[in-house]
């Protein structure tokens, strides 16, 4: 079973690319499940489903997602190989720019949106840095300049991935996409490996449920902001 992580920012059109494309695969025979793991709610699986295919939805609700991700991750594969998948796509929570949704020997792709701005990929972390494929939306509202542009602030960031226009309303482009998930790694063992970038650490009093502001409530790892010296006055 091949294992594909996809990733991307809040309403950057992860879940229609990937419905257009696994359209794609099945197509060929290949029988394709989807993972969607969200932080509060997810109305995503209503479009797999009514598409015809078997979804698995986890809700980290006030649990990191990233952290969510990878303690669930095995069951997930699991799931799939129970239902004879050939093709297990995991679609990861558009939340965190910092997120690293991706596994080592297992194809990772990042979703980006066009209309953004052309200083996204630099505000993007490992998702875009450590990811095989891009996929840039929404492409056909923006000239060929700006596409341009933004094809190439991605490449300053990520050189050796891949690059796809896909629109995810039309499908244009996915067709394409879909003979790039097909020659995706397959069969490659996935407890014992290991992700592409460490995942957002914070274990302080706030991740145990503290409401409360200031330095005496802040225990466990606490990061602070770093602020110019003040002033002196040489007279």
């Amino acid at each position: 079973m091949q294992l594909i992580t996809v990733g991307g920012p809040p309403a950057c059109g992860k879940s229609s690319v990937i419905l257009k494309t696994i359209q794609h695969l099945r197509e060929e025979g290949r029988k394709v499940g989807v993972v969607k793991f969200d932080c509060l709610s997810s109305q995503d699986a209503e479009l797999f489903e009514a598409a015809g295919f078997p979804v698995l939805t986890g809700i980290s609700s006030n649990y990191c997602p990233d952290h969510f991700f990878v303690t669930n991750i095995e069951d997930c594969e699991q799931w799939g190989r129970r239902l004879g998948l050939d093709v297990l796509i995991s679609e990861s929570a558009g939340l965190c720019n910092r997120c690293a949704p991706h596994i080592k020997g297992f194809l990772a792709v990042c979703v980006l949106d066009n209309l953004s701005g052309v200083g996204t990929p630099r505000k993007v972390g490992p998702m875009l840095k450590t990811a095989d494929l891009v996929v840039i939306t929404k492409g056909d509202i923006v000239s060929q300049a700006e596409r341009e542009v933004f094809a190439y602030r991605v490449r300053q960031v990520n050189a050796k991935a891949r690059i796809v226009f896909v629109n995810g309303i039309t499908g244009q482009g996915s067709w394409e996409l879909s003979r790039l998930w097909r020659e995706a790694p397959d069969e490659v063992p996935l407890t014992g490996g290991k992700m592409r970038f460490s995942v957002p650490t914070a274990v302080c009093s706030y991740c145990f449920g503290e409401l409360r502001i200031g330095e005496e409530h802040q225990q466990g790892t606490v990061r602070k902001i770093r602020l110019p010296e003040p002033e002196t006055n040489a007279g």
